[in-house]
């Protein structure tokens, strides 16, 4: 079935000019090796950009607590992972800047809303905008359809409710049934779609063919790829969001430097 869609893709269209390489272990370690060196070369960049992920967590956790959409907690945070490949384009622009030598400042930002694919950048962000705000939506719908819709005013027994009753149990699979829905869907339009527009002038369907191109080359690494940035960003979420301030930009520079592994032109 892989190979059909493998066939499919490349048969006509602009991408029909990309090879897409068979990605191993060795790869996904190789990416994260590089994107923490990219990291370490410039953290004052990475930082100061990615700062705004934990103030932006922060202020999501007191706004839920100060208005009782505690049960939203979980949702919104992990709508990080879905808005993360957009959120990461200047990562994936450092790492391409520094893999040439170029000299990096921070009016080359700039460049990317400049580029060719400025437009097509903005309608695949758009689409995960979208995405993401349905995933919360039905994350919604299904605590409402379990608890109705009275509010929780308390985390500690809301989760206790949720872990000892069957009803509870009942709910929490639904939710992760869901959001594992919402992530896979988000992960196979723009695994490196993002990474292909900053790399190239290409339209966003052209970046999401790019994207089911590689995973349908690398079913079982590119699993493995989002088992570890679930992985990585559940443990930055934990200690009040702080951790994304590191895990996101060592993600996307390592992203860059896995489509770069994947991806290369005929």
């Amino acid at each position: 079935m892989l190979e059909n869609v493998e066939t499919r893709l490349t048969s006509s269209g602009p991408t029909s000019s990309i090879q897409v390489r068979e990605l191993t272990l060795t790869d996904v370690v190789r990416s994260l090796r590089s994107g923490w060196g990219d990291f370490m070369a410039y953290p004052s960049h990475a930082v100061m950009l990615a700062i705004i992920y934990p103030i932006v967590g922060l202020l999501i956790a007191r706004v839920l607590h100060g208005y009782s959409f505690l049960p939203l907690l979980f949702p919104l945070s992990a709508g990080f992972a879905l808005l993360g490949p957009f959120a990461a384009i200047v990562f994936y622009d450092l790492s391409r800047r520094r893999e040439r030598g170029d000299i990096l400042s921070a009016a080359n930002v700039l460049d990317i809303i400049r580029s060719a694919s400025s437009g097509a950048i903005g309608l695949l962000g758009a689409m995960l905008a979208v995405l993401f705000l349905t995933w919360v939506a039905t994350a919604q719908s299904i605590y409402n359809a379990f608890f109705g819709f009275a509010p929780v005013f308390s985390m500690p027994a809301f989760l206790e409710h949720v872990i000892s009753t069957a009803d509870g149990h009942r709910f929490l699979l639904a939710w992760c049934a869901a959001g594992l829905m919402f992530a896979i869907m988000a992960f196979s339009i723009s695994v490196v779609s993002f990474a292909a527009l900053i790399d190239r002038r290409a339209s966003a369907t052209d970046a999401i063919l790019i994207s089911l191109r590689v995973i349908a080359r690398n079913p079982i690494t590119m699993a493995l790829w989002g088992l570890i940035c679930a992985g990585l960003l559940a443990v930055a979420i934990a200690p009040f969001f702080l951790g994304l301030a590191v895990v996101m930009p060592v993600l996307g520079h390592a992203t860059w430097h896995l489509y770069r592994k994947a991806v290369s032109c005929a």
